[in-house]
């Protein structure tokens, strides 16, 4: 039996994705609570929590991404908690300089740590945030009425590809408009 660890860890997606899928599909359909069956065939039932995380880690690693598992008070380098929130580590270092994430100083270094539980609520505040702007920006335009309208296609400029020809089988130049069809091509002397 393995000791478990307190650090993070992370989980690459494995080489062989058909058997993750396969996982999947079969998690996908399962509805009766679940078990463990160890090497020895003792059978431990799975708590719903840990079969909703199996799940879920499964779901991810099926669409070939790397996971992390790790406690919620686990401490954080501004490298870690920057990656995890997508940004860079100086974008990070200013967030934690105007108070905006809590972190901590040890007395003996100069490195900062970042609770992942504070990185997690900071991540819900913006998510929060962006939801209400988001929000009130549809409203406005639904006051404007932006949602009845629909561009005039006359006024829409196309670009043909580069591989485009003209109705006669002359090929275009590439960033050339497209003309309408309707319309006949006139030459251009």
């Amino acid at each position: 039996m393995s000791t478990p660890t307190t650090g993070p860890t992370t989980v690459l997606p494995p080489a062989d994705m058909e058997a993750m899928l396969d996982l999947s599909r079969f998690l996908a359909h399962v509805t009766a609570p679940a078990a463990l069956l160890g090497p020895d065939g003792q059978t431990v039932p799975l708590p719903m929590e840990a079969y909703q995380v199996l799940v879920k880690v499964v779901e991810s690693m099926g669409a070939g991404k790397a996971i992390t598992v790790a406690p919620i008070d686990q401490r954080l380098t501004t490298q870690e908690a920057a990656n995890f929130l997508g940004v860079s580590r100086p974008t990070l270092v200013k967030l934690l300089d105007r108070g905006e994430i809590a972190h901590e100083r040890p007395a003996s270094g100069r490195h900062r740590r970042v609770r992942l539980s504070d990185v997690l609520d900071y991540q819900r505040r913006m998510r929060s945030e962006r939801r209400v702007a988001l929000d009130e920006l549809t409203a406005q335009a639904a006051e404007a009425r932006l949602y009845d309208e629909v561009p005039n296609s006359s006024s829409v400029a196309t670009v043909a590809p580069a591989y485009a020809t003209d109705p006669d089988g002359r090929s275009r130049s590439r960033g050339r408009r497209a003309r309408p069809r309707s319309r006949p091509q006139s030459p251009t002397w």
